[in-house]
């Protein structure tokens, strides 16, 4: 197995959205801001071969948006989804698998391109892969999250007939979250052998409904793609949730959880959103459990 890092485009977000209740005088520290209170983000996604699967987890924000909808972004730096291919050897083409961790537009946007007036499959030999809850979430949004969701990168996957849904198993016993009438389970693990037997999912509930985590066994060690459970470094600690989360005690749970395991197991933690830095593992501190060192996942 061969893994590679994908950067496409960095993108602006509000900082305060980002850090939710953290004052700016301590997050400012992590990702400090631009005059407009802006900080900038990856779009990071994982590339993997295999024999002769190549899978890529996410896919950023795309290219298919109006001037409009990017100058809220503020799209920069030098990679491209394609570029970045390039650097690897490979190109969309190439591609026999995107799994979804989530449809929100920078995770999913570049599943789709417009040709013309046509929406078609960017990565067009590739099964896509998401899961039931989800995909019912994201298809029949709620007022606050909608914006988020943008039809014209999730419809045409499934119109295409390249979607399949991720089998949700349940391991543990349900747990009731504490901000959310509903109930979870406290650990739903899948193994898609259809995809690797090498990739499992962790999901989880408090950024937004069964979004997806892939777990990774590579080279005797467990890397786990964090999505937006923990967008970058700087949201280990516990209370570092962002603004955007639906159920914030919820991811609250589900970190404090996670990263206990993490520790034990001495799991890989790789950052979508991290603009510096790639992976880290974790170690217990006076403070709670904080990084331990930061690194390229070049240097597994």
């Amino acid at each position: 197995m061969k893994l590679y890092t994908i950067e496409t485009e960095y993108f602006k977000l509000d900082g305060g959205a980002m850090f939710g209740v953290v004052p700016k005088s301590i997050w400012n520290k992590l990702n400090p801001a631009d005059e407009n209170n802006l900080c900038s983000w990856a779009m990071r996604c994982l590339l993997i071969e295999e024999n002769n699967r190549l899978i890529l987890i996410d896919n950023g924000v795309g290219n298919k948006q109006d001037a409009k909808f990017f100058g809220h972004y503020y799209l920069h730096a030098d990679n491209t989804l394609d570029s970045s291919l390039k650097k690897a050897g490979f190109s969309k083409d190439d591609i026999t698998d995107v799994i979804l961790t989530h449809l929100h537009f920078d995770h999913c946007g570049g599943s789709i391109e417009r040709i013309n007036d046509k929406l078609i499959p960017a990565f067009k030999n590739a099964t896509y892969w998401s899961n039931e809850l989800h995909w019912k979430w994201a298809t029949e949004p709620n007022d606050r999250e909608k914006a988020s969701f943008l039809k014209e990168n999730i419809l045409p996957i499934k119109e295409s007939g390249q979607l399949k849904m991720v089998d949700i198993k349940l391991e543990n016993d349900r747990i009731k979250m504490t901000d959310d009438s509903r109930e979870y389970p406290s650990s739903i693990i899948s193994q898609p052998s259809s995809i690797l037997p090498q990739i499992s999912f962790r999901f989880v509930n408090g950024h937004t409904d069964a979004m997806m985590l892939p777990q990774i066994k590579y080279n005797n060690k467990t890397i786990v793609y964090m999505a937006d459970l923990l967008p970058s470094v700087g949201h280990i600690p516990l209370p570092y949730v962002m603004g955007y989360d639906m159920f914030p005690l919820t991811t609250l749970n589900e970190k404090k959880l996670f990263l206990k395991e993490a520790l034990e197991k001495d799991y890989i933690l790789f950052f979508e959103h991290d603009p510096v830095n790639e992976c880290c593992n974790l170690q217990q501190t006076e403070r709670g459990i904080r990084q331990k060192e930061c690194f390229k996942l070049s240097e597994l």
